[in-house]
């Protein structure tokens, strides 16, 4: 989905570097590492919406690390490798997210944190059984944002369904709101 400015996959601009994430300085200048990393992120999430095994592993370092919502652990380089066959096989949920934090780790790295849910194929309606706290982990290099680490973790919240209500309640706020899946 193009952006106001017409581009697709851009948070800073500079000079004719249209189309990538980040800036072509040696580092990200403080101010453009929140936008930039929101961008990477949500740019992972729609490439999971789309079933793109190939856009969702070119947001990852080779040497990064992805933690599945089931455990499963896989290298950056693997990622597009274990995601193909999944998304082939199976009709895959589609996000709905919102950001709670980005917070700079120094000059080349930066944490995000977000809070998801997922709409099972052919439905409305979020699915509270694979609601999911999300922590990327991003880093500056070449001139781009890439994923270090994303984790996945369920948001089971054994024995407080109040927090699994205000959990799906806030992204059901998103759901109606967006309609494009997502918040920042």
């Amino acid at each position: 989905m193009p952006y106001r400015d017409g581009s697709r996959l851009i948070a800073v601009r500079c000079g004719t570097d249209r189309g990538r994430i980040g800036a072509m300085n040696d580092s990200p200048d403080e101010e453009s590492v929140t936008p930039a990393v929101r961008e990477l992120y949500e740019e992972l999430l729609r490439a999971w919406n789309r079933r793109d095994a190939h856009a969702y592993a070119a947001l990852f370092t080779p040497d990064a690390a992805m933690i599945g919502f089931d455990g499963s652990q896989v290298r950056g380089s693997e990622v597009e490798r274990h995601l193909a066959p999944i998304f082939a096989d199976h009709p895959t949920a589609a996000y709905v997210w919102k950001v709670r934090e980005v917070r700079p780790l120094g000059g080349d790295a930066a944490m995000l944190r977000a809070i998801v849910g997922m709409v099972p194929p052919g439905q409305s309606e979020l699915n509270p059984a694979v609601n999911a706290v999300q922590t990327l982990v991003a880093e500056y290099g070449s001139g781009s944002w890439r994923v270090a680490l994303f984790q996945n973790t369920p948001a089971a919240y054994h024995h407080r369904p109040d927090l699994v209500e205000q959990h799906t309640g806030e992204l059901q706020q998103v759901l109606g709101a967006d309609h494009g899946r997502h918040q920042g």
